[in-house]
């Protein structure tokens, strides 16, 4: 019976720990001499709600991407940005305009046997060739918010939530993922 039980908080830790892995983490940088009072109304630039960036192969086709993940960003930065107090207006001009970027590419980190040695023979090491003991690949993810102030015309606002995007399981966990950076991003900017 212990052992089922020890089996089992093993079990919750590495969902607790995955679960973890797969959340984005999302930063913000803004133009310290704006007044974020003055934002009271919002509308997506006029050119379209965002673009997707992918740098993963040269067969990559990013529309497909766009219209697979655009139904679930948009509805969440029109949530979040309501839920803030902004108005999203139809017609006029607005005080700030949205568009995000969503962009994604390939990583890899790689180790070799005695990396973290020095090289040295004080150490009592004898000499060898490196061999590499460790290949990840990573696809990397990022999804990037900007708000320009139509008043200034330029970027007053950014916000960046990124993560390595292979624990993802499924759409419904890359939904649920997206707009979780959605909500941390908006939460980020200054009023």
């Amino acid at each position: 019976m212990r052992a089922l039980a020890v089996a089992v908080v093993g079990i919750l830790a590495v969902l607790v720990v995955d679960v973890a892995a797969a959340k984005l983490k999302a930063r913000a940088d803004y133009a310290q001499s704006f007044d974020f009072k003055s934002l009271q109304t919002w509308a997506w630039d006029p050119v379209g709600p965002g673009e997707v960036k992918l740098a993963r192969s040269s067969e990559d086709d990013p529309e497909v991407i766009r219209r697979r993940i655009e139904p679930t960003i948009v509805p969440a930065v029109e949530k979040e940005l309501t839920e803030r107090g902004f108005k999203k207006i139809a017609s006029g001009v607005p005080d700030m305009r949205v568009h995000y970027y969503v962009l994604v590419t390939v990583g890899f980190a790689t180790q070799t046997v005695g990396q973290f040695l020095p090289n040295v023979t004080e150490w009592g090491i004898p000499p060898y060739t490196p061999a590499t003991s460790s290949f990840d690949i990573v696809q990397h993810g990022a999804l990037i918010l900007d708000l320009v102030s139509t008043k200034a015309d330029h970027v007053v606002w950014r916000g960046i939530a990124e993560g390595d995007i292979d624990k993802i399981k499924d759409d419904a966990e890359r939904d649920k993922m997206i707009r979780e950076g959605v909500r941390d991003l908006v939460k980020k900017i200054p009023k």
